[in-house]
């Protein structure tokens, strides 16, 4: 147990609060995790009440007046609404009341809120979001998903160890392999910058770096953790969530286009059921910031409450690892080593 619930921004989403409250509750039912709802307190209790449910010392309230909108600018949080959901939610992991924080609102504004809160783990130059993509054997962790469009080659490098570090306890495996995704395998291909990120990769102890990837590879299951800048990584998880939507709804239309197709979906049908869960981005919860001094987990705006309620056991999952401690070990005996 980490000994503290999870923060959860109630009004961050395209379905706020409504999903989020519903969300909270079977996470709470199903995992038995606490969870303290952030927002506007009346309506909150409300929305508890409408679901049958009350305030306990499992599912309470902690009432915050502002809202940071899917159109406001992330510094916002900083210079305006400090008194938003998102900012009191981080506030309460900052003061050790919360193992960790879960929003599906303005990401840009969250990731603001984490770093005001947390700060940066020792050693780490620029967080990055990280989430696994599902492949054909356990799964590829893909970071940087879109903290930062502009990138230095040690950004690159630093995302690599922590992705490496989140790699090792997501799929238990001591030394994942690292791949830095470019346009060819060849270590000539790329663009000047991205052939330097290569050589420097390299030269880095703390990863088991094998080189340049192609986009295919993502989900081949070669490599355990594949890098990016956060311009090309939002472009890669956005194409991949159309993707994989347009597969389910092509399957779905050719297995209803006839009565044959019709009578061949009862036989696969358990199967398709695996393969739809498999792709659908609310089995995932949400991505995980690493490199800030804290638990902050990212939900895609239209999550709904089983995403919600996945997200949030994500988190809890996440503060039982200790994974910021070993993000910030890792970075400072980098740094202490440099």
């Amino acid at each position: 147990m980490t000994g503290a619930p999870i923060a959860l921004d109630a009004m961050g989403g395209d379905y706020a609060p409504q999903e989020a409250v519903k969300g909270a509750i079977r996470a709470s039912r199903d995992f038995g995790i606490d969870v303290v709802l952030v927002g506007d307190g009346p309506r909150l209790k409300a929305q508890l009440a409408d679901l049958g449910e009350k305030e306990s010392e499992r599912m309470r309230v902690c009432h915050a007046p502002e809202v940071v909108s899917m159109t406001d600018a992330p510094s916002v949080v900083i210079r305006g609404k400090r008194r938003s959901s998102i900012r009191v939610a981080s506030n309460l992991v900052k003061r050790g009341e919360a193992a960790a924080v879960v929003s599906a609102g303005n990401t840009g504004a969250t990731m603001a809120a984490a770093r005001c809160e947390f700060g940066l783990a020792k050693g780490v130059e620029r967080p990055a979001i990280a989430q696994v993509f599902p492949n054909r054997k356990h799964g590829t962790v893909v970071l940087d998903l879109g903290a930062n469009v502009d990138c230095k080659i040690g950004y690159l490098v630093q995302f690599g160890v922590m992705g490496s570090i989140y790699a090792s306890i997501v799929f238990q495996k001591r030394s994942p392999k690292v791949g830095l995704l470019s346009i060819g395998s060849e270590d000539t291909k790329g663009n000047e910058f991205s052939r330097s990120v290569l050589l420097a990769m390299r030269e880095e102890p703390a990863i088991n770096f094998v080189g340049n990837i192609e986009g295919r590879d993502v989900f081949k299951g070669d490599v355990d953790v594949v890098v990016c800048d956060g311009f090309v990584g939002n472009i890669v998880l956005k194409i991949t969530e159309g993707v994989a939507a347009m597969v389910v709804g092509m399957m779905q239309d050719s297995l209803s286009s006839n009565v044959l197709s019709k009578a061949g979906a009862v036989l696969v049908r358990p199967s398709f059921r695996r393969l739809k869960k498999r792709m659908d981005y609310a089995e995932y919860g949400g991505a995980i910031l690493l490199g800030v001094n804290g638990v902050c987990v990212i939900c895609h705006g239209g999550s709904k409450a089983r995403a919600i309620r996945n997200a949030l056991k994500r988190a809890y999952d996440f503060a039982v690892s200790d994974i910021v401690e070993q993000i910030t070990e890792k970075m400072e005996a980098r740094r202490m080593v440099s």
